[in-house]
């Protein structure tokens, strides 16, 4: 069992640049992150305020994610909605950027999304089940109920079509079910 939870990855550098380790299975498990992710998923927006999200997959193929900026910026948005959880409809949220290096774990029984801060960003992420189009599922990236700030541009959002039409958490009938760890605020 774990939360949703921020990764700060280590650089090492020197004059050509640094090196990182963007993955390990050993330095997950010391925080308690137990996954076989079976497949990455790169993503590209053009533009600043491209929202994706907020996003799922249902049991059986329900997904964790471990989700890092390669190029850009990102605000990225992790919602419990887990059944009968003290902190369902609740969110969290973290600055993920190329420069930073940070990583963000979502868990299952968390919608995800993320709003791209800058233009021409890349979010690269792994998930721990393949892509089943019957479990897919999301949430509306701007229900009141949910109360997400997202940092919008003057222009407003960008969105696709079957984003800007997902229903409300209201409408929501929750297959997550509370595993006893409620969604704590994320430490630095």
């Amino acid at each position: 069992m774990a939360t949703v939870q921020l990764l700060k990855t280590k650089r090492f550098g020197d004059n050509r640049g640094w090196f990182s380790e963007t993955y390990s299975e050993q330095s997950l498990a010391k925080a308690g992150i137990h996954h076989n992710f079976v497949q990455d998923n790169h993503s590209y927006s053009a533009l600043t305020g491209t929202i994706r999200g907020l996003h799922f997959q249902r049991p059986p193929y329900a997904q964790a994610k471990l989700v890092r900026c390669a190029r850009g910026s990102i605000m990225d948005y992790a919602v419990d909605v887990r059944r009968d959880s003290p902190t369902y409809g609740k969110w969290v949220s973290a600055l993920l950027s190329a420069d930073n290096g940070s990583q963000l774990y979502v868990p299952v029984g968390f919608a995800h999304a993320f709003i791209t801060l800058e233009p021409d960003t890349e979010v690269i992420y792994k998930v721990s089940a393949a892509y089943a189009p019957d479990c897919d599922g999301g949430l509306l990236w701007n229900d009141p109920e949910i109360g997400i700030d997202w940092p919008l541009p003057a222009l407003g959002p960008i969105l696709s079509d079957k984003d800007a039409a997902l229903p409300p958490l209201a409408e929501f009938d929750s297959p997550f079910d509370y595993d006893g760890v409620p969604l704590t605020a994320l430490s630095d």
